[in-house]
């Protein structure tokens, strides 16, 4: 990797993987591509190491044009594909934007890179790597006793999230069979972290029990997800691109499933620990249980046996010291907090979507 093209950098995933791969390669260099749409910030940008190793470019990954002049202008060796509307909840209100943004835009950015690499050849192709980040819910949901998600596991998605995504995955894995354009695919379990935007479980709970707010958990709350922390999964993303096989998918989890419930009680633990002064301790009494999302996938259970023997990764963050280290850094950053908030829709998606939904 020398000129690496990261899309969606501003959001989540992409912002904390800019952090750590200028933290960890002194030599790369890093256009980042996002949209800024509502769970896209600046402020996930603040404090790079080394910034002028990072150039940001406000724009659509569903704009041919621009992607073009980013692969001429730059020499872009390799891409990363973070951008992707993500949001479960959100893909069944407006399943349209899904199919643009995470289909459409993918589709887009593979025919630049098609371009760029295979017919113009801007950089030697033996030095080339699409990279795209997936999800494990392209696999659908699994019961208490079936066996874990694998990289041959077939594709059975619920949601129109998952439906997208999966979409994705197929034309990514046709353009290196039909055109031979050096790819890779990750399929990760659910992320924790900084710098995630809060209308997810972990960050959406920890800043409603800082606040005295009713803890939304959806039905009885025993379905079960793998949390990965998400510098664990950028280190697993540096080292398929570096060394994964051309062509190949890399299952990537935090080894771990625990029921959501857990979860969010872990989080109230930690609140009570760190701040016991706070009015609202025991925050456990702030769990409010509404009413299910439709299609809501009961189990999901991954298995990073591949990427463990090929690439040497597994992941080296415990669940609870990560959910440690994650409250800390929303309870540590009430600017990034406040920022985020007041940019975005996120108090009117949550009372519209959470309040007073009684299970």
């Amino acid at each position: 990797m020398k000129k690496v093209l990261v899309t969606g950098g501003a959001g989540f995933i992409g912002s904390n993987f800019i952090h750590y791969l200028l933290e960890h390669d002194p030599a790369v260099q890093i256009i980042n591509l996002d949209a800024l749409t509502y769970a896209g910030s600046l402020e996930n940008l603040k404090d790079l190491p080394d910034p002028d190793r990072h150039v940001f470019v406000h724009g659509n990954i569903t704009g041919r044009e621009l992607l073009d002049q980013l692969f001429v202008e730059h020499k872009i060796d390799t891409v990363i594909n973070f951008a992707a509307e993500t949001h479960v909840d959100r893909s069944i209100h407006s399943p349209g934007i899904f199919v643009d943004t995470n289909v459409v835009g993918t589709y887009t950015l593979l025919e630049a890179a098609r371009r760029a690499w295979l017919v113009d050849q801007i950089v030697p192709l033996e030095e080339v790597r699409f990279h795209h980040v997936s999800t494990d819910e392209v696999f659908g949901t699994l019961t208490r006793d079936e066996p874990p998600f694998e990289e041959d596991t077939p594709y059975a998605p619920r949601s129109p999230y998952a439906a997208a995504k999966a979409s994705s995955d197929h034309f990514v894995r046709a353009y290196n069979i039909t055109f031979g354009l050096p790819i890779s695919i990750s399929n990760c379990s659910n992320n924790y972290g900084p710098r995630q935007f809060p209308e997810k479980l972990i960050p959406l709970m920890v800043l409603n029990a800082f606040n005295g707010k009713p803890l939304p958990v959806y039905g009885d709350g025993m379905q079960i997800r793998d949390w990965l922390y998400v510098d664990d999964h950028c280190d697993a993303i540096i080292r398929i691109v570096k060394n994964g096989r051309d062509g190949e998918t890399y299952c990537v989890g935090g080894d771990n499933q625990p029921p959501n419930i857990e979860i969010v009680k872990n989080i109230c633990e930690i609140l009570d620990e760190l701040r016991p002064e706070s009015a609202h301790c025991p925050h456990e009494n702030l769990i409010s249980y509404v009413a299910d999302r439709p299609g809501h996938d009961r189990r999901y259970d991954i298995d990073i046996t591949k990427i463990e023997n090929e690439l040497g990764w597994k992941p080296s963050h415990d669940l609870r010291q990560g959910l440690v280290d994650t409250v800390k850094w929303y309870l540590d950053n009430p600017e990034w907090v406040r920022a985020i908030v007041q940019q975005s829709d996120y108090d009117s998606w949550v009372q519209t979507n959470y309040t007073g939904r009684k299970a």
